[in-house]
């Protein structure tokens, strides 16, 4: 079961990078626009951002099993869509539907917590964790040699087939959901979220095209404000609300969610500008002139890391508390960034800064998980999960609009980005993770047992301390 749900995390989080890289090939393929092309990425970041936690809440309520499958067939089905594309529209299509994959995070969390060992949850989440973080790295990774090997389309052929198997294999591996949440979905919700994640993401997302003082920009993020406002107060008059304010009020949720933003707009920001970077031609004064696939393996480090930490990360928060633990992520992160600010005139230094951020990410993103799966209840942990990874990715909007717009007023017209513009961009990103490491001290410091995380038959403690006091 646990290699289905593994391989079911690892075929998602592939498809969240693997056509970053070759966006001008796909450009050519489909005779289009640069700006038409970027599409692909942001249709699929705008799904994702909808559909998790909606697909979280749904597992939670029918079934983390029977979701899993659905989100997994949505994979697979916009996989088949954009590889058989003939045109840009189509295949923009094909990754918004891809989008409502999204929901295969929260079910792998929270089928793990029903389904294993009460002592084994933590390294479980863990690796799960790190394979989410490995898998957006390997995409990069992969993107180069496959096109070369396969063609540009191989990078939906081949996430097809994967998904397709996993889809198979946990029909028949997984077992029904143990822990379900009573209560009918609050759809009236569902929309305002969705409404308000769409227009704060959309801007952040195409501002550097648009401009931040543009029309369109400014009334999102003001459409962004009221719908917001408007959500909070239904989900907190609503008796089944699609994600329970209460749990987000908890200290450790709360806490969690914070560095998990702050982090998160490291984390993509590198994996967006990084590749460009590598590749400028040396004569621009910075850069390698490296290839794609050359780009890639120069994030190698960061993705091996990132899977190495994860795994180690679950035994380390059990001795030293999630406090310390962020602590120490959000440093190495800080390090790590300050690097690519200052010192990047040699590919070791990018390999040695690359390292770091994956030790940072990998046990950052592991204890984000095990807290928030040991501080929620069995039912409520999809859609806990299902914020937590939706906070990431908005964090990861942030980080890319703030670098996008620091490297675009340090490109003159026509040319290539001045090396400052990467410099000034990186040192914000650490500046973000300055505050990312001040957040950490904010998280509870009392040191999670694996015997804290509520098992199959357990409760949870703060249910036993209610039934107690009654």
């Amino acid at each position: 079961m646990l290699a289905v749900v593994l391989l079911a995390v690892f075929s998602y989080a592939l498809l969240q990078s693997l056509v970053n890289p070759v966006l001008p090939r796909l450009q050519k393929d489909l005779h289009t626009t640069q700006s038409q092309v970027t599409w692909i990425v942001t249709a699929y970041l705008l799904s994702a951002s909808i559909f998790t936690p909606i697909m979280g809440r749904l597992g939670d309520r029918y079934g983390k099993d029977r979701i899993l499958i659905v989100a997994l067939v949505a994979l697979a089905a916009g996989s088949l869509v954009s590889a058989v594309a003939p045109g840009i529209g189509v295949m923009i299509a094909g990754r918004a539907v891809q989008g409502v994959g999204g929901g295969v995070l929260p079910m792998a969390f929270g089928i793990i917590r029903d389904e294993v060992p009460p002592g084994k949850v933590p390294a479980a989440i863990g690796a799960t964790a790190a394979l989410t973080a490995v898998g957006g790295g390997a995409g990069i990774v992969l993107a180069g040699p496959l096109v070369d090997a396969l063609g540009v389309r191989s990078l939906f052929w081949i996430p097809l087939a994967m998904t397709a198997l996993a889809a198979v294999a946990a029909h028949f591996v997984v077992p029904p959901s143990r822990s379900r949440q009573e209560g009918s979905i609050n759809w009236a919700s569902a929309l305002l979220m969705a409404g308000w994640l769409l227009a704060l993401l959309l801007p952040l997302a195409k501002a550097p095209a648009w401009g931040w003082s543009s029309p369109r920009a400014i009334g999102l993020l003001v459409a962004a404000v009221v719908l917001a406002g408007s959500w909070f107060v239904v989900e907190a008059r609503s008796p089944s609300p699609l994600v329970d304010m209460r749990m987000m009020r908890v200290p450790a949720v709360w806490t969690t969610n914070l560095v998990a933003l702050l982090l998160g707009i490291g984390l993509f920001s590198v994996f967006g500008f990084l590749p460009a970077f590598v590749q400028t031609p040396p004569e621009a004064g910075y850069g390698f002139g490296a290839s794609v696939t050359e780009a890639g393996l120069l994030l190698l480090p960061m993705t091996v890391m990132m899977f190495v930490a994860g795994l180690v990360s679950a035994r380390w928060v059990i001795r030293l508390g999630a406090r310390t633990m962020f602590a120490a992520s959000t440093t190495l992160n800080v390090i790590a960034l300050a690097m690519l600010a200052f010192e990047h005139d040699r590919p070791w230094q990018v390999l040695v800064a690359m390292a770091l951020l994956g030790v940072a990410f990998g046990s950052a993103f592991s204890t984000m998980s095990n807290v928030i799966v040991a501080a929620v209840r069995p039912e409520q942990t999809g859609v806990a999960n299902g914020v937590n990874v939706n906070v990431r990715t908005i964090g990861g909007s942030l980080g890319a609009a703030l670098m996008g717009g620091i490297v675009s007023a340090h490109t003159p017209a026509g040319g290539l980005p001045t090396e400052n513009g990467y410099v000034y961009g990186f040192a914000a990103l650490g500046a973000a993770g300055v505050i990312a490491a001040l957040a950490a001290l904010l998280v509870p410091g009392r040191k999670p047992t694996a015997d804290a995380v509520p098992g199959r038959h357990e409760r949870p403690a703060a249910v036993l301390h209610q039934v107690r006091k009654s």
